[in-house]
């Protein structure tokens, strides 16, 4: 069983402190894979995989690792956040099911409390009601309203732990969910409301593109349509890329560049280049690496019959 956690933490600014954090995320059986830090976010982004058991102790570790360094009444950045650990989610790679990550982030979430006092609420496919799948709904009003809300509000009582936050970590959120690209695009101008624009006629809860979430910002003095893709098999990279350059076209603004934070599926570049060569043949069995690994499986499993 192999399970990826992309952890995200409310630093990016000081590189020590994100050092801290991934060291107490070493543990045998667990691989750091990437690590993103961004200063005007001011969030990084650490991506973990491992086995069941180790990957849950390296994610809880990093929990309670961001509650002694990250305090979020002195914390500001472009990025909405209610944590110290603002959300951690559980990603099946091989021989696991999202069911799996259900059940690791339940027993994280509850753990969590447990050990450091902070409340978890669950969100995605671990959410207890509908209303927790989508995260901007847990994190409406960010730290700053969340700590009037958790103990006055019925519908903002955590899944763990007491409704009181931790003064200075938050809350945090932990899921299940498939995998996720954190896509940005920058735009050529520092006119945020452009990005803001955009981002509405691209999103699918305003009437956009399937399985896209976007919200407009101001990073690095330019306008950024900050996305997440939560299925790209059903809306690729190319086409979001294509749907906000025509959004911005009608500002008078373009795409100055793209990033990604953290990791991508191979296939998802795959689609993205051969949507944009319109490559007529084209499947994933033209690819040279592909087809090398293809073959070397089948040598293999020749061999281990013939044994």
């Amino acid at each position: 069983m192999l399970i990826e956690s992309v952890p995200n933490f409310s630093e990016g600014r000081d590189r020590g402190k994100v050092d801290a954090l991934v060291e107490a995320m070493k543990i045998p059986g667990v691989f750091l894979l990437d690590r993103e830090m961004d200063p005007d976010h001011n969030r990084c982004v650490i991506t973990l995989a491992g086995g069941r058991e180790p990957l849950m102790e390296a994610v809880i570790r990093g929990v309670g690792k961001a509650s002694e360094l990250i305090d979020l009444t002195k914390h500001t950045g472009a990025h909405p956040r209610i944590g110290a650990a603002d959300v951690v989610p559980f990603v099946p790679i091989a021989e696991a099911t999202l069911e799996d990550c259900v059940g690791m982030a339940r027993c994280v979430g509850e753990e969590i409390w447990r050990r450091y006092q902070i409340p978890v609420y669950l969100y995605e496919a671990a959410a207890t009601v509908p209303e927790r799948q989508n995260l901007e709904n847990i994190r409406r009003g960010q730290f700053e309203v969340l700590r009037e809300e958790i103990a006055s509000v019925p519908g903002r009582r955590p899944d763990f732990g007491e409704p009181r936050i931790h003064p200075t970590a938050g809350a945090t959120v932990v899921g299940a969910r498939k995998f996720l690209i954190a896509y940005n695009i920058y735009l050529n101008t520092p006119d945020v409301q452009i990005a803001k624009k955009v981002a509405k006629a691209v999103r699918f809860s305003s009437g956009g593109l399937p399985c896209v979430k976007a919200m407009g910002l101001l990073v690095r003095g330019l306008a950024q349509v900050s996305m997440n893709l939560t299925d790209f098999e059903r809306t690729s990279v190319a086409r979001v890329f294509e749907q906000v350059k025509r959004e911005a076209a009608r500002y008078g603004a373009l795409p100055l560049s793209s990033e990604l934070i953290g990791l991508i599926p191979k296939r998802a570049l795959e689609d993205a280049a051969a949507c944009s060569l319109q490559i007529e043949n084209f499947d994933s069995s033209l690819i040279l690496e592909n087809r090398l690994a293809a073959v070397m499986r089948s040598q293999t499993a020749n061999l281990s019959e013939n044994k």
